[in-house]
């Protein structure tokens, strides 16, 4: 039976650098949040959001490669024997769920596309408890509940949104690629290290782009100009390498291995610390500022995620 890790209560005392673990955790949050307000510059510039995609994902694959590799250490075995779920992970958790999202947005507002994704955390509870038995604690339900509560602060979703019932649907599809991704991302079961998991998935997940835009499924737009931010002009290349090694590769690494530590439950809820980063860095780089709603949103979607993960604890026998 697949196991996931840390998700069957364990003590304390047995639980792997679980402090490391948070660390991670936050770092790939606050590293994908920065991915937004890198991308709107490049959108302004006439950038598609599929070409954007597809570079992100290319780049963050060649670089992760050679520790993929490197992590395998020859046991290419481990690959053939995981290999339909690792198609999974690379074209639903990491290709599908973004494609998803963009569709998502190009017929409805940003804010309520991203909090629909953001259901994956509440989506990767409820399988857990359907598929496994793994009943959540009512500290769980708790902050789950107080984190739903400040991502709508944070979203701005109080002033009112237009929601297109197409819209809908794709962001309901980017939140199944989400939630495959902190269940596939946190199954130690498979014996992948980390980095190959993540080298191998970004591939697949950059092969599949590049096929729906040769398909013509996902346009291609691309633009040489400098891309204007709040803290100056940067050539079109520097935000693009930014959105590869450290929204992507590094994002996905530390995830990843934030997953196996955490498991998929509490990795999944501190990584809507996204959104919170997010917003911070559209007010850095796009001079977005956000106001006093969205700042409290920010601290109830922590106090969430710190009653999810005390929740998630378990006294030591």
């Amino acid at each position: 039976m697949t196991q996931i890790a840390n998700d069957i209560p364990v003590p304390v005392r047995a639980r792997p650098a679980v402090g490391g673990g948070l660390l991670l955790a936050v770092i790939s949050a606050t590293t994908f949040g920065l991915s937004g307000p890198l991308a709107a510059g490049l959108l302004a510039n006439g950038w598609s959001p599929g070409a954007i995609v597809l570079g992100r994902m290319g780049i963050a694959a060649v670089a992760v490669a050679p520790f993929a590799v490197r992590a395998l250490r020859g046991r290419w075995r481990l690959l053939r024997g995981q290999i339909g779920q690792i198609m999974v992970y690379g074209v639903l958790a990491v290709a599908g769920a973004q494609f998803c999202y963009f569709s998502a947005v190009a017929t409805m507002d940003v804010a309520p596309a991203l909090l629909i994704e953001y259901t994956a955390p509440a989506a990767v509870v409820a399988w857990l408890w359907l598929r496994r038995g793994q009943r959540p604690r009512r500290l769980t339900v708790a902050g789950a509940a107080v984190a739903a509560v400040g991502l709508i602060l944070v979203l701005d979703l109080t002033s009112g949104a237009h929601l297109a019932w197409s819209g809908v649907a794709w962001a309901l599809a980017a939140m199944i690629g989400a939630t495959a991704y902190f269940l596939i991302s946190a199954d130690t079961d498979t014996g992948l290290p980390p980095l190959a998991l993540a080298g191998v998935g970004l591939t697949i997940g950059a092969v599949t782009l590049g096929v729906l835009g040769v398909t013509g499924l996902l346009p291609m737009r691309a633009s040489a100009a400098p891309v204007a931010y709040a803290v100056g002009d940067l050539p079109w290349w520097a935000p693009f390498a930014l959105l590869g090694l450290v929204t992507a590769a590094l994002a996905y690494v530390t995830g990843i291995e934030a997953s196996r530590r955490l498991g998929s439950r509490v990795a999944s809820f501190v990584a809507l610390l996204e959104v919170v980063a997010a917003v911070v860095f559209a007010w850095l780089l796009v001079d977005q500022l956000p106001g006093p709603l969205q700042f409290l949103g920010g601290l109830l979607v922590v106090g969430g995620v710190v009653a999810v993960k005390l929740g998630d604890r378990t006294p030591v026998s």
